[in-house]
């Protein structure tokens, strides 16, 4: 496993840090997108015929208005921690396996359960439907795929802790890495233990969740540059060793 995610020369590493500023840089562009999209196109759509309609009304509005985005945003994962993993591994070398194994099946579970595609396709059936009965059947699969998606399953709620879990260990070990600036560690530190937070709080109590949810978010607009920064500069110095 460390010969594939690591190599074993300076190239390697090089190009696995680009890889990891580039899908940082990504992660970042596709947040502000989300926040860009929400305040202009309005939030997400509250109940499943709301969603159908906005597919039939405006198809990208109705995509960005969902958890897409989201979905490109967690992906980006798979690109930064494998650098963040071979970049920490000499600090900690189990914490950093962890975190980065934690991420991967957090990630997988994401995206096994996002439903903006399985949501198409019912609007589909749901705009071709001839009887009321026909559309409310729809309606009832389109609540069953909500309540089984990014944010409402059980594998959804698991993903969110070893996801938000992972960020603050690989945040942690940071903090002992000279590679790493300490804004870099303290953002990732801040963002990820406050989105677990609010991740743990949101199906008990979503009240005291929400507030922690908009303070979670400056920190993660520092800690996605800031990666990247690094990332380029470690890429910098490995060139420079090759």
């Amino acid at each position: 496993m460390d010969h594939i995610i690591a190599g074993n020369d300076s190239t390697s590493r090089k190009h696995l840090y680009i890889v990891g500023a580039v899908a940082a840089l990504l992660q970042l562009a596709a947040i502000l997108a989300y926040t860009v999209a929400l305040a202009v196109l309005g939030p997400k759509p509250a109940s499943v015929a709301e969603v159908f309609a906005l597919q039939q009304s405006n198809l990208l509005a109705a995509v960005l208005r969902g958890d897409f985005l989201l979905l490109l945003l967690i992906g980006g994962y798979l690109g930064t921690f494998p650098a963040l993993y071979v970049a920490l591994r000499p600090v900690s070398p189990v914490a950093a396996l962890f975190a980065t194994l934690f991420t991967f099946i957090a990630v997988t579970i994401c995206f096994a359960t996002e439903a903006t595609f399985a949501l198409l396709h019912l609007g589909n059936l749901y705009a071709a439907a001839i009887t009321e009965a026909q559309r409310a059947q729809l309606l009832a699969a389109g609540e069953a795929i909500i309540a089984g998606d990014l944010w409402n399953s059980s594998g959804a709620y698991v993903s969110g802790i070893l996801l938000q879990g992972g960020g603050v260990i690989i945040s942690l070990v940071m903090l002992r890495s000279k590679d790493f600036s300490k804004v870099t560690a303290i953002a990732g530190l801040l963002g990820n233990a406050l989105d677990l937070l609010q991740h743990l709080l949101h199906p008990f109590a979503p009240a005291i969740s929400a507030p922690i949810q908009m303070a979670m978010g400056p920190f993660y607009l520092v800690w996605f540059p800031m990666l990247a920064r690094d990332f380029f500069r470690l890429a910098k110095r490995e060139g420079g060793q090759s």
